[in-house]
């Protein structure tokens, strides 16, 4: 079967699809109507996902995305590479009213995408980052979803999932998306789900 994305490949994307390739991934992507999306990746338990993730954004010609790092990660030399990446920093000690400052961005450029991975750290988490589903609703954007399949080797990317409101009903779409995927350490992988917020949890007592 003939690769649906090699007509549209530059020779540099060759490269990069042949490295992929090499490394014995394969993969899908099918472009979004828009120019303004948050791509939401999963599961995060390894920091080779990156790598490969990168590799696989450059040889299916995925447009330039920004992604959220712990701003540790801008000090010297490294803060550099991280900015040229396209890095947005993080910082997790303080609250900074990241939601209504990446949705003004959106609001600022005619085209930007976001990938973001809602785990949040490469250890098991019990619950999602929540932000990736306010700044859609905030900045009025599309979740699009990629998976990292570690068991097959194929990395999928492309498939909306609508943000309606209903957190609980937007999140089983989501959970059903990622059945079956199997990320690098298995054992880290956590639920899908939020922490549940204060006014929501059962009364105590």
């Amino acid at each position: 079967m003939q690769d649906p994305h090699r007509r549209r490949r530059t020779p540099l994307q060759t490269v990069w699809y042949g490295l992929f390739r090499l490394l014995g991934w394969r993969g899908e992507y099918h472009a979004p109507s828009g120019c303004k999306f948050i791509i939401v990746v999963a599961p995060h338990t390894s920091n080779l996902d990156f790598v490969i993730g990168f590799i696989f954004s450059r040889a299916y010609a995925l447009p330039f995305s920004n992604f959220l790092v712990k701003d540790s990660f801008f000090r010297g030399g490294m803060g550099r590479i991280t900015r040229w990446l396209g890095g947005i920093p993080v910082n997790r000690r303080e609250q900074t009213q990241f939601v209504d400052r990446v949705a003004n961005e959106f609001a600022r450029h005619p085209q930007m995408v976001l990938a973001i991975t809602p785990e949040g750290t490469r250890s098991r988490s019990e619950y999602w980052k929540s932000g990736f589903y306010h700044i859609a609703q905030r900045a009025n954007v599309p979740v699009i979803l990629a998976s990292i399949d570690y068991a097959h080797k194929y990395i999928a990317c492309g498939t909306a999932a609508p943000i309606t409101g209903d957190m609980e009903a937007d999140l089983a779409r989501i959970r059903a998306y990622y059945a079956g995927v199997t990320g690098r350490h298995p054992e880290l992988q956590g639920e899908i789900r939020f922490r549940p917020r204060p006014d929501t949890l059962p009364p105590t007592g």
